[in-house]
């Protein structure tokens, strides 16, 4: 532990040491010499060592144990709180992570050193080792056999060890030998010192005013005493950034002359762009990841973030896993223990995304409420550990539970259904009727109120005057009461939305009891949109209708004004009754097919009722379809309610009615 401490640690010894002139760095095509300290002073160079670096170090990593089906985390584990919170009383696990990769990227070799009780050998402490104190070699052990050995040199305190390989965790990157990985900051010397060489050059522009690399000629000979003279004034008036752009005035023929390249025309700026998507093509970067965001746009850049991690940081972490594994686990335990980075957070699309995804995993049966809401950070709620499936998903040749144990039942309602008796739906329509009746006839006396009002303001003549008739002006009206986000519609979707949800809960009850099934179906979300598309199609209808009205009528404003005025009054006398009858049949078989749905039956079929039966329905009375199947097809063509009559389907019909007046129902069928 003294050695460690005294020497091992970079946090130990954490003064710079003086790097070998011979070792120390590389010299490339640029002039510019380049190591692993200075290769860091490189923006682009820097911001990818650090990106992979803190992205690794910001994921949980744990320690898992295998069960016989599934895992669990092994906190019992000695290793499991050194890899997860803190490796040695200095240093968190974040910190030595980024440690270990950036010397791995940087030096190709990110080592350290396991410090394990002499008795029990449980590791006790890891601690990061400086990788320019350290040489790895391999020696032999026997024939055909070798192991690689570790020798850490440390001059400053005249500590020189070697380390055995069950001593270190060694993260290598891509070698060529099994031995060593190939240090990134060696092989991109010449591209890292482009880039340098493009950040002095710029740097030694800005501070040398007095362009550099500019002549200035006379046409006599000058003593040296005159050209040091001249040559201090020229400088003490031009260099540096704040003396830039001064006026100079030149004496006794004397002349200035450009020497060298000009910035444009040695594409200064685009030299410096292309550096970035060099450091980022040696690191294996997307470019926007450090800095570059030149091709990124709002659609292309969560893919980008996902090939980042499918590819530059996922080979990162399968290095760690297998170091973890094949270093600081015994033979013994790996087949029970591995460790695993969590990479979740990462992955994590936006809340939409999420939740559409809770929703596929929750409907199939692999989440329950309590896994979202751990996945979302929200403490679990009573109950929230079961796992739901949809009914009808059971193994082949094998009915569904739910309705193999409903089946008696369901064979009894059946029968009592085609006898024609009173059904719990049937009572539940009627009462809803009334409350629907009711709220129409208060939309028909707003519609009455609001057409009266413009009738009188743009046909009827003004009085006194005889002017103020203007039917386009009516008709503009027209079109914003009934307009989407209009008077009417507003107060259609008021009443409708909370009577048509309450309206489907109750006849989801009977449905579900129908059926046997046993658990709450939610018809909120179906009922809103049923409502708000009736509601549309109600004040379509009506704007259509008094437009009809307005184009068919012939003669003056005063006639058109009769015309509507005799339209409006008819729907306040009439119209309410007619839309609970047909909204007192068409929801109760809407909904209870939805019910039926989401407790799995299949099939359903159709029942002819009351004594308004067109030739149509008495052909469907008995009629079996699939529940997604349905009885009349959008075009087909279909006797009329007069004999000889056709009429051509305008919509899919999955249900009841067909026509004003029709009591027809639809059932479930028994199977």
């Amino acid at each position: 532990m003294g050695f460690l401490r005294s020497a091992l640690s970079g946090l130990a010894t954490p003064e710079k040491w003086v790097e070998d002139w011979m070792r120390g760095g590389s010299a490339n095509s640029a002039g510019i010499r380049v190591d692993q300290d200075t290769a860091l002073t490189y923006s682009p160079f820097f911001a990818g060592v650090r990106v992979l670096s803190e992205d690794l170090g910001g994921l949980p990593l744990f320690l898992y144990e295998r069960l016989t089906r599934g895992k669990q985390r092994a906190t019992g584990h000695p290793l499991y709180p050194l890899l997860h919170d803190q490796p040695n009383p200095m240093m968190s696990s974040v910190w030595l992570r980024e440690v270990l990769t950036s010397h791995a990227i940087t030096w190709g070799d990110g080592v350290a050193y396991v410090v394990s009780n002499e008795r029990t050998g449980v590791v006790e402490e890891i601690w990061p080792l400086r990788p320019d104190r350290l040489t790895i070699g391999v020696k032999r052990t026997g024939p055909g056999q070798f192991e690689r050995r570790y020798r850490y040199d440390d001059d400053v305190n005249g500590v020189h060890a070697v380390l055995l390989p069950h001593e270190v965790l060694h993260i290598a990157g891509l070698g060529f030998d099994g031995v060593r990985g190939y240090p990134v900051v060696e092989l991109a010397a010449n591209s890292i010192g482009l880039g340098l060489a493009t950040e002095h050059h710029g740097a030694k522009v800005f501070s040398n005013g007095a362009a550099p690399g500019g002549a200035l000629t006379h046409p006599g000979n000058l003593s040296p005493e005159a050209r040091r003279r001249m040559a201090d004034d020229w400088e003490n008036i031009h260099k540096g950034i704040d003396r830039a752009h001064r006026v100079a005035i030149l004496e006794e023929g004397v002349t200035f002359a450009q020497v060298g390249v000009p910035n444009d025309s040695a594409q200064f700026l685009e030299t410096r762009k292309l550096q970035i998507g060099e450091m980022a093509r040696w690191l294996r970067l997307p470019p926007h990841k450090i800095g570059d965001l030149d091709r990124a746009t709002f659609s292309n850049i969560e893919q980008q973030g996902l090939d980042y991690i499918q590819s530059a940081l996922n080979i990162w972490l399968v290095r760690w896993e297998q170091a973890i594994l094949t270093q600081l686990l015994l033979p013994s335990e790996r087949a029970r223990y591995y460790p695993e980075f969590l990479v979740d957070s990462l992955l994590r699309g936006d809340t939409l995304a999420r939740y559409q995804a809770y929703a596929i995993g929750r409907q199939w049966g692999w989440l329950s409420a309590n896994d979202v809401r751990d996945k979302e950070n929200l403490n679990p709620v009573k109950g929230g550990d079961d796992y739901l499936v949809p009914l009808n998903m059971v193994p082949a040749g094998r009915a569904a539970p739910a309705l193999e144990t409903a089946a008696a039942a369901r064979a009894a309602r059946t029968a009592r259904l085609l006898a024609g008796r009173t059904t719990v739906r049937e009572t539940t329509a009627e009462a809803w009727a009334r409350k629907v009746e009711e709220s129409d006839q208060e939309v028909a006396d707003l519609e009455a109120e609001k057409l009266g009002a413009l009738v009188a303001k743009h046909l009827a003549p003004e009085r006194g005057r005889g002017r103020g008739r203007s039917l386009a002006a009516f008709l503009a009206a027209l079109n914003l009461l009934y307009a989407g986000d209009g008077p009417i519609m507003e107060r259609l979707t008021e009443l409708w939305v909370p009577l048509m949800t309450a309206f489907a809960d109750d006849i989801a009850r009977a449905a579900a009891e129908e059926v046997g099934h046993e658990e709450t179906v939610d018809l909120s979300v179906w009922a809103q949109a049923y409502a708000l598309s009736h509601a549309q199609y109600q004040v379509s209808s009506s704007y259509g209708q008094i437009r009809a009205v307005v184009d068919k009528t012939e003669g003056g404003p005063e006639d058109i004004a009769r015309a509507v005025v005799e339209r409006f009054t008819k729907w306040q006398e009439e119209r309410p009754a007619q839309t609970a009858r047909w909204e007192s049949a068409q929801l109760p078989n809407a909904a209870a097919r939805e019910t039926w749905k989401e407790a799995g039956v299949k099939s359903v079929q159709w029942v002819a009722r009351g004594s308004k039966n067109c030739p149509y329905c008495q052909r469907l009375d008995g009629a079996v379809r699939k529940i997604e199947t349905p009885f009349v097809a959008k075009g087909d063509e279909v006797e009329g309610e007069v004999e000889g009559e056709t009429l051509t389907a305008k919509r899919d019909t999955f249900h009841p009615p067909v026509h004003p007046g029709c009591n027809c129902e639809v059932i479930p069928v028994v199977e």
